[in-house]
């Protein structure tokens, strides 16, 4: 039974990546993968439990002075020596970046890293990429705009890098009209119609335009905002200066979106820059049509005018214009577009295509080695 060790930097906090991280544990294990997962700092939360319920360790490698902590270095490279995994798949820059240099001091057979954002970081970053390619045996981009803006930064040379897009499981994440009107009616609505987005409160994800949106929106729409971060005071201060405080309700972190998006009529993304965004991807295979900045990634999910609606980032009167349309269009002209996305969901997203890919890529990289490397086998 071969062995993958999934590295990522935590599951204190869980995002896109993150979720995507357990999804392809869980989904592995089932398919008679043998799976660790592995993360820099943080206990595991939460999640740490129900990676171990599902008959997958968790190592925490306790890391708290980011890469340059020598006891996390020492750690992993025990265990590596020990476990002898076949794949060590990491996630995000650090964990990508102490996969590739761990492999010098306790050599595996393969080596993967996932991008999962457009944005290429700091010079640092770009600096430390390029210096490590020889290391990682392939490179994945979660989608194409991803793969792109890193051959732009010569980060990772086009032979070496692929596209495998997240996966969602389209069975548990689809409509459902019975938990959609048990949540309306906990909130007290009838024909209001409901928005909803989900997402760190930081700048990237732009909540200030798309609150300067929705006061353009008359009632009686209701908006709804699940996530917690450092702006969420600067965001409920601005919801009060445009006179929509009462519409709009901050649920913090909210563990079961899935509710929430059943109960929605329509979702909304503002974010300046995205890889390719869970939280889209969730919403379209529940069959909510969307209204979401045209950035790269973003425009990967939503088809214009079939599937949603994409506006420019930054843009509240565009942003606000979009939502009046889909506020305004029947329940069937929503209806069939909130079915058109969940049909390019369920053929372009769904979780077991995905595990396809990925044990395709593993076994094609694991017999062009059949023992432990420092460096990657050229191409």
């Amino acid at each position: 039974m071969n062995h993958v060790a999934l590295v990522i930097p935590t599951l204190d906090r869980i995002g896109g990546a993150e979720r995507q991280t357990i999804l392809l544990a869980c989904g592995l294990r089932s398919r008679g993968w043998r799976v660790s997962v592995i993360a820099l700092s943080g206990a595991g939360g939460s999640a740490a439990g129900e990676l171990v319920a599902a008959g997958i360790p968790f190592l925490a490698l306790g890391m708290r002075k980011g890469l340059a902590d020598p006891r996390g270095w020492i750690r992993l490279n025990r265990w590596l020596r020990r476990e002898r995994p076949d794949v060590l798949h990491a996630h995000l820059p650090h964990a990508a970046w102490i996969a590739r240099w761990s492999r010098l001091a306790a050599p595996v057979r393969v080596v993967v890293d996932t991008i999962h954002t457009s944005s290429t970081g700091t010079i640092g970053r770009r600096i430390g990429y390029r210096w490590s390619r020889r290391l990682p045996d392939r490179v994945t981009a979660v989608g194409e705009a991803v793969r792109q803006a890193y051959l732009d930064a010569k980060m990772v040379p086009p032979q070496q890098i692929a596209v495998i897009p997240n996966g969602i499981d389209t069975e548990s994440w689809k409509p459902d009209e019975e938990v959609r009107a048990v949540r309306r009616r906990e909130m007290g609505l009838s024909d209001e119609f409901l928005w909803f987005a989900a997402g760190r409160l930081e700048p990237v994800k732009d909540y200030p335009t798309m609150l300067r949106a929705f006061a353009q929106v008359r009632e009686p729409a209701r908006l709804v905002i699940a996530g917690s971060g450092p702006l969420e005071g600067e965001l409920r201060a601005l919801s009060a200066a445009l006179e929509i405080a009462p519409r709009v309700r901050f649920l913090g972190f909210e563990p079961d979106v899935r509710t929430w998006l059943r109960a929605a009529d329509g979702f909304l993304l503002t974010s300046r820059w995205e890889g390719l965004p869970m939280g889209l991807i969730e919403a379209s295979a529940c069959a909510v049509p969307a209204v979401a900045t045209d950035v790269p990634g973003t425009n990967e999910v939503i088809v214009g005018g079939q599937t949603g609606w994409l506006v420019p980032a930054g843009s509240s009167m565009v942003l606000a214009g979009k939502m009046r349309t889909l506020t305004n269009a029947s329940n069937a002209e929503r209806r069939a577009m909130g079915e058109r996305a969940r049909l390019r969901t369920v053929e372009r997203y769904s979780l077991d295509s995905v595990l396809d890919r990925w044990e395709a890529l593993y076994r094609d990289l694991l017999a062009r080695n059949p023992r432990p490397r420092r460096w990657a086998r050229a191409e």
